[in-house]
């Protein structure tokens, strides 16, 4: 069960690798359960979810169902789209494009809309509102495509949905997942001269020798600041760190440098990753090394063998080969 693997953690988020994906499907499974076992939710989204009909594909989507007790967060001017009786907590000042967010408790249970600020700073700021608020545990849905809200400066773990909707090609689907989940279950360096930097310097580009002295250098991104990382470079360098999102093309710039197998390359934490599966596997042959400073808790992986163009896996295939794929992470199909 999904709730079991969850244990003591407050503030857990859903991402989704992909449009239906089987997100809310996963979300709505978590609902059930956390209510079976007496947990009081609170729920949010980066972005908005709840409502019958997609309104890009106009397909079907699952509604969300909240009972008694629960509290979520909703745009102004979604809260009317709600079936449920509610109790408006508080009016915050995150503003949506429908509104500002909504802190609502539901007094009879009912379907609901969800709508929450966009900015990861603000979601954590109102699950932390929520808790205070009675909620034994919030939920945090993620957008589209976009797994970082499962930064663990937002929340204490993960839950990663993927599908058929990534490929016809079930192999392009697995491995694709499977890249995702290496980079989320990436382990935390060492790295003392970086960690023991204050958070204004450690947002930009540090490198750190064998002795634990740490340099750092005028860039924020790396994007462009390949050539200035591989001059600072050399035989005595242990750990190269990159702030921000780390991408295949600086990749291929630092890997002209006769040093950097014998250096770790250290992000934020994985969701900073944007490296397409074939060159990933390819930098990891090559003897590259990475870490992160923030370790992300991955719960489980959830996988939807359908996908709304038309076409399915064999859902026993589809899941044997997931788990064959990832197999120190529970995955499961949330509708066998």
């Amino acid at each position: 069960m999904l709730i079991e693997l969850i244990g003591e953690e407050k503030i857990i988020s859903i991402a989704g690798m992909a449009k239906n994906s089987g997100k809310t499907v996963t979300l709505n499974r978590l609902l059930e359960e956390a209510f079976d076992s007496g947990k009081k939710i609170g729920l949010t989204s980066i972005g908005r979810d709840g409502e019958s009909v997609d309104l890009v594909t106009e397909t079907e989507k699952p509604r969300i169902f909240l009972e008694r007790g629960s509290v979520f967060a909703s745009s102004e001017g979604f809260l009317s789209l709600s079936d449920a009786s509610i109790e408006i907590l508080k009016n915050t000042e995150f503003r949506t494009p429908m509104g500002n967010v909504i802190i609502a408790k539901v007094r009879e249970a009912g379907y609901v809309q969800i709508a929450g600020p966009q900015l990861l700073s603000e979601q954590r700021l109102l699950s932390e509102d929520m808790l205070r608020m009675g909620a034994d545990l919030v939920v945090i849905d993620g957008a589209i495509d976009r797994v970082s809200q499962a930064a663990p400066t937002i929340s204490e773990g993960t839950i990663l949905a993927t599908g058929a909707c990534l490929s016809r090609d079930i192999k392009k689907v697995v491995e694709r997942t499977g890249q995702t989940v290496e980079a989320l279950s990436l382990k935390s360096a060492k790295a003392p001269g970086i960690r023991g930097l204050g958070e204004e310097e450690r947002e930009f580009i540090v490198v750190e020798d064998v002795a634990g002295k740490a340099e750092v250098l005028p860039f924020a991104s790396a994007l462009n600041s390949a050539p200035e990382m591989i001059r600072a470079i050399d035989e005595k360098t242990s750990y190269l760190y990159i702030p921000g999102s780390l991408t295949r093309y600086t990749l291929e710039k630092l890997v002209s440098s006769k040093f950097i197998r014998d250096i770790t390359i250290v992000v934020k934490d994985g969701t900073k990753l944007f490296i397409e599966p074939m060159f990933w596997k390819k930098y990891l042959r090559m003897g590259l090394n990475f870490r992160v400073l923030d370790e992300i808790k991955l719960l489980a992986v959830t996988v939807n063998p359908y996908s709304p163009n038309g076409y399915f896996f064999d859902s026993i295939e589809f899941l044997d080969k997931m788990r064959k794929r990832v197999p120190n992470i529970p995955v499961m199909d949330v509708m066998l």
